[in-house]
């Protein structure tokens, strides 16, 4: 009888994959031994693997350049990151290593972009596309980066008096985009997205105030999709209603030449995902080639912002079970050394689901079990692994410490959850691990961040320190890097 944890893994799922392998009964990840990581540096722990982040913007790039020369077309691509996904330094530094773009969201973005020219991340020849609704000091900081000489700074225009205040405060003559703003699936309770000006005012509005000003110049017509890129009826018709608005507009705009087609490339959330991305992207230009032939007009250049694609997979989170309770006859909880709600909000928020395995003891007998955080909050818990309506884990055993993984968790879990900043009954947020290559493929290990102290978290709270014994040792400093 097959009642091993790895009987179950292998029966249920196609195993070993690209990125999870067994070394005995421990799990690896990208070849990375993850139980090396918890002897080393402890557990709970967040770690980011850098390479996934090259990896997935080089298969882009790949996809469409197949797929441009394929339908012969004339357009270039132009692999843009958001930063709204994941705004650390090593995340964006990475990135930038592959001759992308960025994409920004708010006003501090661009203090960000700012300080990666000074380091000479990015150049003048990197785009910088504005999008969101501008307040005040987004406007402020678009123009000074404008001022200064980044004219690959394109605003993306949202509102319709966006134009007026960016003409305010730039010098000299500058480019733009406009939004979109498409319609949603029906599931939603609103039909058309908040962001960006409607279809049918998009031709008029370039006519009463773009075309009549001299010192704009409209480059691009952004079109972005909140479920993501999909291979369903909504996606398909969306995009061809936004290609009859771009053929119509560089008609009479011929500015216009790029074409942003938005984020939204899923990323595997589970060992049964599947997604042709190829696919996807040869359909996709495929599409603007024949509307763009049938109305006689130019293609454009392609834009895409990934934001989760670029960043989400190369993240991962690891527990310890510190114990289990049997709450009833059915139902057994283990809880976990951390806090879902905390550190994998998405878990909680919009019940998100990403891939959860163990990472020891695969070739003990599994159980049935449920998952639960250390806060005193009845929603700190994750219940159900993708594809399986229970969680299976090597059956609890005190004696032997049980650990588990939850995987492509790199977009957006430490912005939401308020990385460095209070968490909800003051859990802390875990140790962070960074993980690289060296030029000869040997896997380095960087401690970003110690996890959170008590100390810091009450002077968040505005209580002073108490009196510090001058005879305690120092605090181990933080970025040191070291081989496993």
């Amino acid at each position: 009888m097959n009642t091993k944890y790895i009987d179950l893994i292998d029966q249920t799922y196609d195993f070993p994959q690209n990125e999870f392998s067994l070394d005995g009964s421990q799990l690896n990840f990208h070849d990375v031994n993850l139980m090396d990581l918890v002897e080393k540096y402890g557990a709970p722990l967040k770690f980011t693997y850098l390479p996934k982040i090259s990896e997935n913007i080089q298969r882009s790039k790949t996809w469409f350049k197949t797929a441009m020369e394929k339908h012969n077309y004339k357009g270039k691509y132009n692999y843009s990151y958001c930063t709204k996904s994941s705004h650390f330094k090593h995340v964006l530094e990475k990135a930038l290593e592959n001759d992308i773009h960025i994409e920004t969201s708010s006003a501090f973005d661009i203090d960000i972009v700012e300080r990666l020219k000074k380091d000479g991340k990015i150049t003048n020849d990197t785009f910088v596309l504005c999008n969101g609704f501008k307040r005040a000091q987004y406007v402020t900081n678009i123009a000074r980066l404008i001022n200064n000489g980044h004219l690959n700074c394109l605003p993306i225009i949202d509102n319709y008096d966006e134009v007026e205040l960016l003409s305010e405060e730039i010098q000299g003559d500058f480019n733009i985009g406009i939004r979109i703003a498409s319609e949603e699936e029906p599931k939603f309770e609103f039909y058309t997205s908040r962001l960006g000006i409607g279809y049918k005012n998009i031709v008029p509005f370039y006519e009463e105030q773009i075309k009549t000003n001299e010192r704009v110049n409209l480059k691009m017509l952004h079109f972005f999709i909140n479920t993501g890129i999909k291979d369903n009826a909504y996606y398909w018709n969306e995009l061809l209603k936004c290609l009859k608005v771009y053929v119509k507009l560089k008609k009479i705009c011929p500015s216009l030449d790029s074409l942003n087609i938005g984020g939204g490339f899923p990323i595997k959330n589970s060992l049964t995902f599947d997604y042709d991305y190829e696919y996807m992207v040869d359909e996709i230009i495929n599409q603007i080639g024949l509307a763009c032939a049938e109305a006689e007009v130019p293609v454009p250049h392609i834009f895409t912002e990934f934001g989760s694609f670029t960043v989400g997979e190369s993240g991962g989170a690891i527990y310890e079970v510190l114990h289990q309770k049997q709450q009833n006859d059915r139902e057994k909880w283990n809880m976990i050394n951390s806090s879902f709600i905390t550190t994998l909000p998405d878990t909680w928020a919009i019940n998100k689901r990403f891939i959860m395995l163990a990472v020891n003891r695969w070739h003990d007998e599994y159980e049935r079990v449920l998952l639960g955080g250390l806060t005193c909050d009845s929603d700190d818990y994750y219940n159900s692994e993708q594809n399986l309506n229970a969680i299976y884990l090597p059956k609890f055993k005190k004696e032997k410490p049980l650990y588990i993984g939850f995987f492509h968790t790199g977009a957006y879990q430490e912005t939401i959850g308020g990385f460095g900043g209070l968490q909800h009954c003051l859990i802390p947020t875990p140790k962070h691990i960074l993980i690289d290559r060296d030029a000869d493929g040997e896997i380095i290990s960087t401690v970003f961040a110690e996890q959170q102290t008590s100390e810091h978290l009450l002077s968040i709270l505005g209580y002073k320190p108490l009196e510090v014994d001058s005879s305690e040792e120092a605090e181990v400093p933080i970025h040191q890097l070291s081989k496993f």
